[in-house]
């Protein structure tokens, strides 16, 4: 399978010529009043058989099927459309339906019918010409029957069929225009397309299946096709040596498969082409040198490949492009040569993740349209420039990882870009001193601003004053810089506020009692009140090599959590964290946090990750904790912990190596048991005990028994205390996320 996620949901067709089926002009006729005879007593007992009507919205109450809501007959009758979208349908899909002979057009979409079809369902229905079983529950392998040979939209996606798809299956469709079956299970190779016996054919959907093999030659003879999209399969091997041929594509959309080899020079070839996506593919060699042909080009979507070498300067050519991504990719070259001022319609440039050299380039703020620009992770140089202010829509800005300076610069200009929501500028800036004073404390700056990365820039100086200004910032990620001085409370009343990192800081000082009073962490309504939800690109949390493990399309997919891993704080854990009901992260480690773990932590019923590891904390692990079921990663290890281990909760589904490091814990996971006490004991009976034993003074028994607890203890548990655990490597894997995500 794709590395990306099924969905149920259609690929959005990027052009503006729509290919779904005008069902409206369908809707209007079967509502207008003709003269025709009665229904058929045939087809109507044949529409009662077929669909289970208590269970839906259709109210069929004539004694005339012909006036039933979704019905069309002819004037003999003869039912001719069937157009029930939408309409609560359930079950199979009856045999009897065969019954209507006299049927055209079948419309049975977003309905949650089920089952097979049967092996012979089209060898009644020789009139079909459009057939929409889209979005339903049915399953199993195609019918074995061919559609008629008149038929000309089929759409069978976003439903569970599965089994392969012989090239027989649609050899006597002559008439086909459309054929859509998306979204399903199905395997095996793509059907062979000779449009010698299908000339009429215009688009082609395969997208979000399991298809494999090679892409069947063919498409070159399809004189007609527009639109061809197989994403999110299993495809092997090169473009198809023929597709070039097929001068009236508009659209060629095969993202997540396994495609390999040169894109080839051919497709420029291809003068009507608006939209090329093949992200995610494993596609070499250079762009072709003549690209800039494709001068109705919307999209190239060419981002997780292997291509290399220098982008072709006829490239900026293609004046009709609204997006442009080659992320992820080998290419090179100095950027600033390249003139970007003819792509005066992009909206979304994304270069990251690549080996582009020189300054910024300047022509780029010539493109006025521009909501989304994104060059991290290059070798970029320089500093930002006024011009940038030019760009008066843009909400998404992300430099990361390159060698640019005058990081105080570009933020008093960037606080006047009024539409700017996401600013990441993560490992870039190194050593500067943090961005603040009178000039950045203007209360109009910033004010749509949601995320600022401005992690691992070994940046000196306090956390910012005006930072108190943005009521809009949801993250804020400050980690891995030279920043001292305390957490200000402050912080604490940004109504926004769902995401905080100060890890791996000089900060001191104690936790303050304010940040407890994060309104977007205690209450679902202040949550949601952040603006318009999606983002301009996708944020890679995490990448391998050519794996995507994970994207972010949405602020609402951020986590909610706060970091404070690796700085100086101390003093006690609030106990008004417990008010943060929504938090789903909480990392403290690596401080100097004493006194006990507060019971109240337990309200937090949300929380996914808990890290309390290596601090000064003492007493015992509440019980209370087995009430966090989405728990999924949890240490305290390296504290002062004593007593038993709560038993019977989800903390024993954590190793050892969430609890070492404490002397006085027992009990299971670690191999220590607790010792049991006697009925009548208690701790006044121990006391005195103690004291009897001690006899001279010196309580020998006591000594000698802790001295043998302490060299079995550590002959079993030192070995594990000096190696890294997977669960300590997991909240290494965490704070590489937070840094990742900046990008």
């Amino acid at each position: 399978m794709p590395l990306s996620t099924r969905t149920m949901a259609v690929q959005p067709n990027h052009l503006t010529k729509s290919y779904v089926l005008p069902l409206f002009i369908l809707f209007v006729t079967s509502g207008i009043s003709t003269t025709h005879a009665a229904c058929s007593k045939m087809d109507q007992q044949s529409l009662f058989s077929s669909f289970d009507i208590a269970s839906s919205s259709l109210n069929w109450s004539s004694n005339d099927c012909c006036r039933w809501e979704g019905i069309t007959c002819d004037m003999a009758g003869r039912v001719t459309h069937l157009l029930l979208p939408s309409k609560r349908l359930k079950g199979v899909i009856s045999p009897s339906l065969g019954n209507l002979t006299h049927l055209s057009h079948l419309n049975l979409s977003h309905n949650i019918l089920s089952g097979h079809l049967e092996a012979g369902f089209f060898l009644s229905l020789g009139r079909l010409q459009i057939l929409d079983l889209s979005y339903n529950l049915l399953s199993g392998e195609l019918p074995l029957s061919p559609p008629p040979s008149c038929i000309r939209i089929v759409d069978l996606s976003s439903n569970q069929f599965n089994g392969t798809t012989p090239s027989s299956f649609l050899q006597r469709a002559w008439n086909l225009s459309n054929l859509n079956v998306s979204n399903n299970l199905l395997e095996g190779q793509i059907p062979s397309f000779n449009c010698s016996y299908s000339p009429f054919v215009r688009s082609l959907d395969f997208s979000h299946n399991d298809f494999s093999g090679i892409i069947p030659l063919g498409l070159g003879n399809c004189s007609k096709l527009e639109l061809f999209r197989a994403g999110f399969n299993n495809l092997l091997g090169t473009l198809p040596g023929d597709i070039h041929k097929a001068r009236a594509l508009e659209e060629i959309s095969l993202p997540s498969n396994k495609l390999s080899g040169a894109i080839g020079e051919n497709i420029a070839n291809l003068t009507n082409l608006a939209v090329l996506d093949l992200n995610s593919n494993q596609l070499s060699g250079a762009l072709p040198l003549h690209i800039g042909k494709l001068s109705r080009l919307k999209l190239i979507i060419l981002n997780f490949n292997n291509l290399e070498s220098f982008l072709p300067p006829s490239l900026m050519n293609c004046s009709s492009l609204t997006e442009l991504n080659l992320g992820y990719n080998q290419l090179e070259g100095d950027l600033s040569v390249l003139n970007f001022s003819k792509l005066t319609q992009l909206i979304k440039l994304d270069l990251m993740h690549n080996h582009f050299t020189g300054p910024l380039p300047i022509s780029v703020y010539s493109c006025k349209s521009l909501i989304a620009l994104r060059l991290s992770s290059n070798d970029l140089e320089g500093q930002l420039q006024h011009e940038i202010l030019s760009l008066k829509s843009l909400s998404f800005l992300s430099l990361s990882y390159n060698r640019l300076s005058n990081v105080t610069g570009a933020m008093k200009i960037l606080k006047d870009c009024k539409s700017l929501r996401v600013l990441l500028f993560t490992n870039s800036f190194l050593g500067e001193e943090m961005p603040d004073g009178d000039l950045m404390v203007d209360s109009s700056g910033f004010q749509n601003i949601s995320i600022i990365a401005l992690s691992g820039c070994q940046l000196t100086g306090k956390v910012p004053v005006w930072l108190s200004k943005l009521e809009k910032l949801k993250f804020l990620d400050l980690s891995s810089n030279r920043l001292t001085g305390p957490i200000p409370g402050w912080l604490g009343t940004l109504p926004s506020l769902s995401y905080i990192s100060l890890q791996s800081n000089f900060i001191s000082g104690e936790f303050p009692k304010e940040l407890c009073g994060l309104q977007a962490l205690r209450s679902e309504k202040a949550a949601t009140q952040t603006g318009h939800d999606d983002l301009e690109l996708p944020i890679y949390p995490s990448f391998n090599g050519s794996a995507v493990i994970l994207q972010i399309k949405y602020l609402s997919n951020i986590a909610i959590g706060i970091g404070l891993k690796n700085n100086s704080l101390s003093g006690n854990i609030p106990r008004d964290i417990g008010q943060l009901q929504l938090l789903q992260q909480l990392d403290i480690s690596f401080n100097k946090f004493s006194g006990n773990i507060p019971h109240q932590i337990s309200n937090l019923r949300n929380l996914e990750l808990l890290d309390l590891s290596r601090n000064h904390l003492s007493g015992e692990i509440p019980a209370s904790l087995s009430s966090l079921n989405f728990l999924s990663n949890f240490s305290v290890a390296y504290n002062n912990l004593h007593g038993q281990i709560p038993l019977g909760t989800q903390l024993q589904s954590f190793d050892a190596t969430a609890f070492e490091g404490n002397l006085g814990l027992c009990g299971s996971p670690l191999p220590n048991e607790c010792q049991k006490k006697s009925p009548g004991d208690s701790d006044t009976t121990k006391d005195q005990e103690d004291v009897h034993d001690s006899g001279n003074g010196i309580p020998w028994l006591k000594i000698s028994v802790s001295l043998g607890f302490i060299v079995g203890f550590w002959g079993v548990c030192g070995p594990l205390a000096l190696s890294r655990s997977w669960r300590y490597a997991y909240f290494e894997f965490f704070s590489n996320v937070v840094d990742r995500f900046a990008r």
